[in-house]
């Protein structure tokens, strides 16, 4: 499989199906953000020192894929035909699960915090941010073609354990939570 293949030189691509678009077609942006968030849960993923935590993102980063395949696929029958590329409700019931897990430990929250503590806290602040505009991507996406609502329920929640995850994170290293 050659790396290159001339076909995107245009500034169009391809959809699964075979559907070409132009590049920045809300579609692609949606997948793109995702793509984002995807590589900066990589790299948060290096940085974490707990072995729970590196298993948890290598998870979302799986599952990333597999929005970002459902996300490029306009006639939405890719997940009933690969089970690996469905994002659903046993998906969004282990992010409320790992949240509930993480907030547990944690001080309650009193006050906005500012992003950062910790290396690895302030790389999932990022990943959350990037969620969030992935989020706003798929929103946008949704309104121009109804997607499944589960697809917006994930982002939202993912957003969610990113925010745990690097309070977490900083807790356990012992790094300071700045209130704003």
């Amino acid at each position: 499989m050659r790396i290159y293949t001339r076909t995107g030189d245009t500034g169009e691509t391809g959809l699964i199906g075979g559907k070409r678009v132009l590049k920045d077609d809300l579609r692609v942006a949606a997948y793109g953000d995702v793509d984002e968030l995807n590589a900066v849960v990589g790299l948060a993923r290096l940085q974490t020192g707990k072995a729970g935590d590196s298993a948890l993102l290598r998870r979302l980063q799986r599952e990333l894929f597999a929005l970002g395949a459902q996300l490029a696929d306009p006639s939405s029958r890719l997940g009933s035909r690969k089970a690996k590329a469905l994002i659903g409700a046993r998906e969004i019931r282990a992010l409320e699960k790992a949240i509930d897990e993480r907030e547990r430990r944690l001080p309650p929250l009193h006050a906005f915090l500012l992003p950062g503590g910790s290396a690895p806290g302030a790389l999932l602040h990022l990943a959350r941010t990037v969620c969030r505009r992935a989020e706003r991507s798929i929103v946008a996406l949704h309104r121009r073609e109804r997607l499944d609502p589960r697809i917006l329920v994930y982002v939202n929640r993912l957003s969610d354990l990113l925010f745990v995850l690097a309070r977490d994170e900083n807790h356990r290293s012992g790094a300071a939570e700045e209130p704003w």
